[in-house]
């Protein structure tokens, strides 16, 4: 078995593919046959190249894997910037939707919270969010509420942010909440 041939290097949390090759380029240079587990990938010191990692581990090669990034990185900034134009339109959509299930005493604050959102990372995804678990709770159907919440898919910090906005904007958000964590 080829293994046998190799020691096993132990996998450093946080290297790219570019780092874990060279590292492994040394060992080569000293004549050493080693291994390392990369995203469940073995890379061999003396058989992989940059590319042929790249290959095994993401589909692509170095440089269609970069060409790609790149253009993911343009898309996403083609994205921003519409999403930062159609700001000042979101923003009277979401206060308008705000009104219609917020009670009227929360109204000023969520004026004041809707731009800040919107320009956040979330770019206003956790005013949908939290507006739906407001009008499910306003029926009094914690369990729904609850069982939607946790549909929606949350990070740790989306979550956070929409329990927070649940305390603010519901009477008894703090209620929710303490169910829901």
């Amino acid at each position: 078995m080829v293994d046998e041939q190799y020691s096993e290097l132990e996998s450093i949390l946080g290297l790219s593919i570019d780092d874990a090759m060279d590292e492994l380029i040394v060992y080569k240079e000293r004549g050493e046959k080693v291994f390392i587990k990369f995203n469940g990938e073995k890379l061999y010191s003396d058989i992989d190249t940059l590319d042929s990692a790249y290959l095994k581990i993401t589909g692509q090669s170095k440089k269609d894997f970069d060409l790609a990034r790149e253009q993911e990185q343009e898309d996403y900034k083609e994205i921003l910037s519409v999403h930062n134009l159609n700001i000042p339109s979101l923003t009277q959509q979401w206060i308008e939707k705000g009104k219609v299930i917020l009670e009227k005493d929360k109204w000023e604050l969520w004026e004041k919270c809707v731009p800040i959102r919107l320009s956040d990372l979330y770019r206003g995804m956790e005013l949908g969010c939290c507006l739906d678990i407001i009008e499910i709770l306003k029926t009094g159907d914690y369990s729904k509420a609850k069982q939607v919440m946790y549909d929606q898919d949350h990070s740790g910090m989306s979550f956070g942010l929409v329990c927070s906005m649940i305390e603010s904007f519901y009477d008894d958000g703090y209620k929710f909440i303490k169910m829901v964590r």
